[in-house]
Order: C-alpha cells, then sequence, then structure tokens
C-alpha cells in the first residue's frame, strides 16, 4: 500500500526538472570547467586525509557499521580500496574530508558541498563504467546547486546554525537521483527522508569544543545517499519543508538559470574560513615590512563574532588547529605558509608559535560583522618591540567568488597536498583525468580507477 502525499509544489517540479531532466549542454561551459576545478580540489584534500587519524577511524567504523552483502549495492572506500556499502564508502570519505578544513565552501551557507557530494558521486559511478565525463559534472553541478540552495533555505527558516550535514544530504540526493534514474516521485520522498533526519547538529557548539565532528558531512552524505536507497524500495517521506514550504519559493527560483557552482569559495590554507581574512593580513604585512617575529611585541586581531569566538589558545590536537585563530595567523607570521605540518605534530608545539599566541588580542568589529556571511572580513594591527605599528587594513579572506583562485593556482594547491602521500606520476593522473571530463569522450571511470586503491 502506498501512502499519499499532497500535490507536488512549482519548486519541486523545477528541482525535478533540473535533477534528473537537464542535460550536460544545458549547463554553461565555465560552470563545468569549475564544477571540475572543485572536484579536483576535493579530491587532493581527501588523500592528504587519508593518513590522519579521523580518516582511519573513519574508514574502519564503516566497515565494522556500514558494509553490504549486496554487491550492487556496494563500493570501495576512496584512497582506500575495501568494500562498505554505497552510503558507508560516501560516509568515509566525507568524514575524511570533513577532518582536513581544506575543501571548498560557499559563503551564503556557511558552510561546505563538495565534501559531501563527491564521495557520493564516486560511490555510486562504479557502478556506471559508461558515464562520461560531461553527465558527471552536470550530476556535480546538480548537487552542488541543489545543496547550496538548500542550506540558505534552512539558514532562513531554522532558530539555530546547523551544520553542513544539515542541507548538503540534499545535495547528495539530488545528485544521486539523477545517476540511479529515480522518478519524481521516488526524488521526493528521497528528499523528505534526507531533511528530516539530516542532522542538524550545532556548528557553534563545535567550534566552542573543536572535535572530529567538524562540520557533519559525513553524516550528511550517509544520511543523503541511504535515503535515496529507501525511497527506491519504497520507504517514503513528508515533502521537504525547506524546498516546498511557500515562503522557501524565493531561495529556488533561480535554479537552473544562476550557477551557484561558480560561487564556491576555495582555501589556501587548511583552517576554518572563519580565519583566513587575518591569515591574509598577517600573510601581508610580514611580505610587505619584513617582518621579525621574534620582535613582535603585540598582535591584534579585529573580525566579526564568529571568527573571534575561534579556539584562541594553542591547540592541543589538529581539531582544534583547524578552528584556531591565533595560532594560525602565528604560523603565517613565522615561516609565511600553513600546511599540514603546522596543524599536525610538532607544529602543534613550537614554543615561537606559543609566543606570538600569548601576544594577541582579539576584538569584534561591528564593519566585519556587518558584511558576514557574504563575506569573511577582518583586519590585523601588529605592534613591534620598538614602537612600530603595521596595519594590514581591511580584507575579506582570499579565494572566494570576488577574486576566485585560477585553475593553475587550484592545480598547484591539487599537487602540493596530493602528490606527498599518492606520489607525484599517480597525483598527476588524478589531475589529467579529472581537467578532462569537460570533453565528450572522457569517462569518470578513468578518475575512480585512480582514486580508489590504497596510497
Amino acid at each position: 500500500m502506498s501512502i499519499a502525499i499532497p500535490t507536488p509544489s512549482d519548486t519541486f517540479t523545477l528541482l525535478a526538472d533540473v535533477s534528473l531532466r537537464s542535460s550536460p549542454a544545458q549547463i554553461p561551459a565555465p560552470t563545468q570547467t569549475r564544477a571540475a576545478l572543485l572536484l579536483l580540489d576535493t579530491l587532493g584534500i581527501c588523500a592528504a586525509a587519508a593518513p590522519m587519524q579521523a580518516g582511519h577511524i573513519a574508514r574502519d567504523t564503516t566497515l565494522a557499521l556500514y558494509g553490504t552483502s549486496d554487491p550492487a549495492m556496494s563500493a570501495p572506500m576512496l584512497f582506500d580500496g575495501r568494500t562498505a556499502s554505497l552510503a558507508g564508502a560516501a560516509f568515509a570519505a566525507a568524514t575524511q574530508i570533513d577532518n582536513l578544513d581544506g575543501h571548498d565552501g560557499y559563503n551564503p551557507v556557511k558552510g561546505h558541498i563538495g565534501v559531501a557530494v563527491m564521495p557520493a558521486l564516486s560511490a555510486l559511478a562504479h557502478h556506471l563504467p559508461d558515464l562520461t565525463g560531461p553527465e558527471t559534472l552536470a550530476a556535480l553541478v546538480v548537487g552542488y546547486e541543489v545543496a547550496g540552495r538548500a542550506g540558505v533555505a534552512l539558514h532562513a527558516s531554522a532558530c539555530d546554525y546547523h551544520t553542513s550535514g544539515a542541507w548538503n544530504a540534499l545535495g547528495v540526493v539530488a545528485l544521486a537521483a539523477r545517476l540511479r534514474g529515480l522518478s519524481d516521485a521516488q526524488l521526493r520522498h528521497a528528499l523528505g527522508i534526507a531533511e528530516y533526519h539530516g542532522p542538524r547538529s550545532q556548528m557553534m557548539r563545535e567550534i566552542a569544543n573543536p572535535s572530529m565532528l567538524h562540520d557533519g558531512s559525513g553524516m550528511g552524505a550517509l544520511v543523503g545517499l541511504s535515503s535515496v536507497i529507501m525511497a527506491e524500495k519504497g520507504f517514503t517521506g513528508a515533502p521537504a519543508i525547506t524546498l516546498e514550504a511557500p515562503d522557501m519559493a524565493p531561495h529556488w527560483a533561480s535554479l537552473g538559470r544562476e550557477w551557484i557552482t561558480e560561487e564556491q569559495y576555495v582555501k589556501p590554507y587548511p583552517i576554518c574560513r572563519w580565519a583566513h581574512a587575518p591569515i591574509d593580513g598577517a600573510r601581508l604585512l610580514r611580505a610587505r615590512h619584513g617582518i621579525d617575529h621574534s620582535k613582535i611585541a603585540r598582535i591584534t586581531i579585529r573580525s566579526f563574532a564568529e571568527a573571534v569566538a575561534l579556539y584562541p589558545g594553542m591547540p592541543d590536537h589538529s581539531a582544534r588547529a583547524q578552528y584556531a585563530l591565533a595560532f594560525p595567523v602565528a604560523w603565517m607570521l613565522i615561516n609565511g605558509h600553513i600546511g599540514l605540518d603546522q596543524i599536525s605534530g610538532d607544529g602543534l608545539s613550537d614554543p615561537r608559535v606559543a609566543r606570538l599566541v600569548a601576544l594577541t588580542e582579539t576584538a569584534v568589529d561591528q564593519r566585519h560583522q556587518d558584511r558576514f556571511p557574504a563575506g569573511r572580513w577582518a583586519d590585523v594591527e601588529i605592534t613591534m618591540q620598538d614602537g612600530s605599528v603595521f596595519a594590514s587594513g581591511d580584507l575579506n579572506a582570499s579565494g572566494g567568488p570576488e577574486a576566485p583562485f585560477d585553475a593553475d593556482t587550484i592545480c598547484e594547491k591539487f599537487m602540493t597536498y596530493a602528490a606527498p602521500v599518492l606520489g607525484q606520476s599517480r597525483a598527476e593522473a588524478i589531475q589529467d583525468a579529472v581537467l578532462s571530463l569537460t570533453r565528450k569522450e572522457s569517462t569518470f571511470s578513468a578518475v575512480n580507477d585512480l582514486i580508489t586503491p590504497a596510497p
């Protein structure tokens, strides 16, 4: 017996048309190219995160809890090769990526999309060996477009600030429904299931107590793919409120016409985006004035309240380092670089960094607050022991839609993260395969064959 639900809204009909029936040719070429670069960027973070403790735990947990006896419902885990369920493989990779905070994001939702939709794409594509490059990118774009709008709608209607998993699960549903050929009715049920079960976890709780929970995207990927399989098998869900409530319609009106895939930012540092403008400020002042960090007397950081709430002291584990403010600014002033070495191991206990962290003062500035979340603004002031004062002026975090990184910069970042783990030749092969996806004759299997075996 089926359970009837209300007539679909016009917004759902629009979403179904774009998600299930649009062709790659309807997506502008620049959007497809940007999607390929976002895919490459996310894969670089996924590879670099594979040896990290959280990645190991996520993959081992997946084997313990999210296996399957059905080959048609299984896929190898990224940069591991061991087999899990479709939803489990997506969960493992999304959790792994989520715990190295260097992946793309979308300013209006204060969160991340690629971290969830890329793992779902890889898991599902193992059963689609002939999936073309353009169709791969179309599915990925659908995931970004739906997830971003779902996030905006949730933030506009909820009373508190939820992690990305609460809404990027709907992007996973849209991508998966397209790749698995769901009907409109199945898609509608899957969206309702995913919204209902999505992890509405409180982001500021994680900011106050940094941990491996990060941004909830592992659970978002798990819920999104699980919801699609449940709907395929006949499980029903109530219509998604963030999609079908009448007052949500304005958030979806541009779907299929305006491409927010091109508005994703790419991170230059594996640190919470809220700290990037102060880091950029430290980098600018170091280069402009040749600052000797040993002669700094005081560092003042002014930003918006959420940034000032980031971890203030010396972190004792990587999660705190990635959600810190004074710590990455100190590292930038010392060596002009922030990478994996700075947010783990000995990088967490460097006495030079500890000295600068202790000298750092932070304050909320209303002009920066007024520009959040559209921008991530801050200014940095450094006072030297001789009384000299150097000021950065107001800065917005780099790599966003106002001044996006070009393809060469994103490729350089990918190699920086992927090559040390995978080796230069394998990383280059992945890069070439991903960037070739815009060609009609390409297939995603060329990428998947390179990203599933263990490093």
